[in-house]
């Protein structure tokens, strides 16, 4: 990298740590230039989500290159995400188990709020009425999909951990909602292939994957069996933690999430879409 390059970095690095006001960054790499807007928030906010004082970090702009037609795309920081989950319309029984949930161990593998409305969401335009979840733990976005079935509705909630289990069908309880939900208490791929085995092949509309990462490709073959022609599957945590685009990091779980997103790509059997929300999900329509 040129030396004024390095010296003008620094320049604007250092004043971006002393001012309030909006400044333009640079962040060089070997292929890409992207100017970075920068804005320093100094005070201290309350998320209304997670009851912490947080303080508010730069809220940055990406404008990329040419290549990218000179697109600016937003960075999602602590702040901004905080006026995210202002305006995410979490119905009081998910927030009550949101934080129940939050008191448990392994309470990051619950689905955030703006996850489980998109996923939501999703259910309501496909006008979906069976739904298949792999990987339920406490039950929140199973919860989220089950509140909007209609009484008619069925969801197939698969979940291997009975601890984690006995608290989701508590809440499925409390919300009115345990006679939409056919509570699975096993391996989850076993639990589809005894699916198809009964006969329910192309039967559903909808599935959400949220398991065993290392498993994820057995799961879309399964239930890419089990979904309709122009249902959809959402798979989550594709981004892993932004693991998966860091070429150092090769763990089994990280490696598999790698794959499995090459594999989708070149996939022509479903139409997709990753999106960059929660940890990331990849939106696959059955062809």
């Amino acid at each position: 990298m040129p030396v004024a390059a390095v010296v003008a970095m620094a320049m604007v690095s250092s004043l971006v740590s002393r001012s309030s006001t909006p400044v333009l960054s640079c962040a060089l790499t070997p292929s890409r230039l992207y100017l970075v807007k920068s804005v320093i928030f100094p005070t201290l906010r309350r998320n209304p989500f997670t009851k912490r004082n947080f303080k508010r970090s730069n809220c940055t702009t990406l404008l990329l290159g040419q290549e990218y037609g000179n697109k600016q795309v937003v960075t999602v920081t602590p702040h901004l995400y905080d006026y995210i989950l202002t305006n995410v319309r979490e119905p009081r029984i998910l927030r009550q188990l949101r934080e129940e949930t939050a008191s448990l161990a392994g309470s990051m593998m619950q689905v955030s709020p703006d996850e489980a409305q998109l996923l939501a969401m999703l259910v309501q335009i496909l006008g979906a009425e069976r739904c298949i979840e792999v990987g339920v733990y406490t039950g929140y976005s199973s919860l989220a999909v089950a509140l909007i079935l209609p009484e008619s509705g069925r969801l197939v909630a698969c979940e291997r951990d009975s601890k984690s289990l006995e608290v989701a069908k508590k809440y499925y309880k409390l919300a009115g909602v345990s006679h939409k939900v056919d509570v699975k208490h096993g391996l989850a791929a076993d639990i589809l292939r005894s699916l198809i085995q009964n006969g329910e092949a192309c039967s559903y509309d909808f599935a959400f994957v949220d398991a065993e990462k290392r498993m994820y490709q057995e799961y879309f073959e399964l239930l890419l069996q089990l979904v309709r022609v122009g249902g959809v599957i959402v798979i989550d945590n594709v981004l892993w933690h932004g693991k998966v685009a860091d070429p150092l990091v090769n763990d089994p779980k990280t490696v598999s999430i790698r794959n499995f997103n090459k594999n989708i790509m070149e996939d022509k059997r479903v139409s997709i879409s990753m999106v960059p929300i929660g940890d990331g999900i990849t939106i696959c329509r059955k062809r």
